[in-house]
């Protein structure tokens, strides 16, 4: 008897966590390791969202909540939405979840059947591909690339997007991981073409705070868009709640059932105490995103002019989100390499730095790198030098 589905072999992984467990072995060895390799900001939660999440314990907050989260919760998510995006939510179009992921898979397994294709970012967040094909959906890439600072290729999307073929569109804007920035007319473009083909939009905005210029835009706030559109975002980033696993997601109130009958069957609910943290994070005072902001902005500029000082390496600055993704293509050269991951695999054994290959983030990711610069100044700058000893040696 073969015990495992043949299903899961099309599960794909986020290699960041498998990068931090070895990275995680040579740290209790003994060894310093300059980490670029995860998206969790150095930062603590704040403190006002941490006693909001002891006082609900202390109160005995810790039941079961309704499975879509509490109802207090969903308020607070819908009025946030509606007041950062423009448009009206109600709380039964509110789906809290442990984590952001649910949201992605409960969107493929809700949404696509068998053979739909689904238009997705990449280089991207690995776990798109992941959901579309376990799900049994057609997975089409569109590429992203630092010829035009990763922003919508406009005429590949309208070649991607076909009427009677395409269910859903991935929009992830600020981008990880390549930190690009979506503008107006990209998403302009977006609702042009699902309103023609009929299609759905899924648009991961959990980094929308963390954007350098301007003002985060989303595609739900465009006229048409508020009953095809489904918007992930939640509280990981923002508000340095990585472990805490909150995320939610804004959709039509019939998705947002059956999202919320495929949570009673895999989580229940999400953890009550933490969901008391979540509304205390988005109602209660906001100085400490601005002073993350700045020291992010402050670890971009470092970074981006660190790499683009580096022979072989070209660095675009990125909009949004706090990772660097440098084209390394011909430093791969100078080394003799053949791909990312084996600088990955050099970078890390040779000189203590853990990076990722673009290639974890899809097949257009090669000859690149994602590095996070959610880490201090101090480390970055060594990590650096490191990186710049081993490339131009």
């Amino acid at each position: 008897m073969q015990p495992i589905a043949k299903r899961i072999s099309k599960l794909g992984t986020e290699t960041a966590f498998e990068v931090g467990a070895r990275v995680a072995k040579l740290e209790r060895e003994g060894k310093k390791i300059y980490k670029f390799h995860i998206g969790q900001p150095d930062f603590h939660t704040p403190e006002n969202v941490k006693e909001a999440g002891i006082e609900a314990i202390r109160d005995n907050c810790t039941g079961y909540t309704d499975a879509c989260g509490t109802y207090e919760l969903r308020q607070a998510c819908a009025e946030y939405i509606a007041k950062t995006r423009g448009v009206r939510v109600e709380p039964d179009e509110v789906v809290a979840t442990p984590g952001a992921k649910p949201i992605i898979f409960a969107a493929g397994f809700v949404c696509v059947n068998k053979g739909e294709e689904v238009v997705y970012p990449n280089p991207g967040f690995p776990i798109y591909e992941s959901v579309i094909e376990v799900n049994g959906g057609k997975a089409v890439p569109l590429k992203l690339s630092d010829r035009n600072e990763f922003k919508l290729d406009h005429e590949q999307l309208k070649k991607k997007v076909r009427k009677g073929k395409t269910k859903m569109i991935i929009v992830n804007s600020p981008n990880n991981p390549t930190g690009g920035v979506f503008t107006e007319e990209d998403l302009k473009l977006i609702r042009d073409l699902a309103v023609d083909a009929d299609t759905l939009v899924f648009s991961d905005e959990i980094y929308d705070q963390i954007i350098y210029e301007g003002e985060h835009k989303s595609v739900i706030s465009l006229p048409s868009m508020k009953e095809r559109t489904i918007l992930l975002a939640g509280h990981s980033k923002t508000y340095a709640m990585t472990g805490w696993r909150l995320g939610y997601g804004i959709m039509p109130k019939e998705l947002a059932e059956k999202f919320t009958q495929l949570g009673i069957n895999i989580y229940s609910c999400p953890t009550s105490f933490v969901q008391a943290a979540g509304v205390e994070a988005l109602r209660g005072p906001q100085e400490s995103v601005g002073r993350m902001m700045e020291e992010f902005r402050r670890r971009r500029d470092v970074i981006v002019k660190g790499l683009n000082a580096i022979k072989g390496v070209k660095c675009t600055m990125p909009k949004g989100a706090f990772y660097a993704f440098p084209n390394v293509k011909r430093a791969l050269k100078r080394l003799g390499l053949k791909s990312s991951e084996e600088l990955q695999e050099k970078l890390l054994v040779e000189k203590d730095v853990s990076v990722l290959s673009g290639t974890y983030f899809g097949k257009y990711g090669e000859g690149y790198l994602r590095m996070s610069y959610a880490t201090g100044v101090p480390d970055i700058e060594e990590g650096l030098r490191r990186m710049k000893e081993l490339i131009e040696s």
